[in-house]
């Protein structure tokens, strides 16, 4: 999808295809597809890059993700979320980091250790 398309679609078709990219990286983690998995994380990178450009900064509204059945959605949402719902996007993550979900509970660990050492800083 072009950023062209991505600007047509509605904030609720934007977290929809969010999530649905996020299963999708789910099942290619799984097998292990390193290519695939690459490109799905630039399509989800557009499409929270399309939301941030919208006014207001709507990645707040992958805050509805949070709660997710898949675990990659989750973490992916809450680490997109981190510059406009810090407190809430950090909970997310720690449930994560919190849980034997791997391979996202160490994902989550490393953002957590990331973001208090000062390595990353959401914006």
């Amino acid at each position: 999808m072009t950023t062209d398309n991505l600007e047509n679609l509605s904030v609720n078709a934007l977290v929809d295809r969010f999530a649905a990219i996020g299963v999708e990286q789910y099942k290619a983690s799984d097998a292990e597809e390193d290519e695939r998995y690459k490109e799905l994380f630039y399509k989800m990178y557009d499409i929270q890059e399309e939301l941030k450009r919208r006014q207001g900064d709507e990645r707040r509204a992958l805050i509805m993700l949070f709660d997710y059945p898949n675990m990659q959605v989750r973490l992916m949402a809450a680490q997109y979320a981190l510059a406009v719902a810090p407190q809430a996007a950090r909970r997310a993550i720690e449930a994560i980091a919190a849980s034997t979900w791997a391979p996202q509970c160490y994902d989550a660990r490393m953002c957590l250790h990331m973001l208090d050492e000062g390595t990353f800083v959401p914006n």
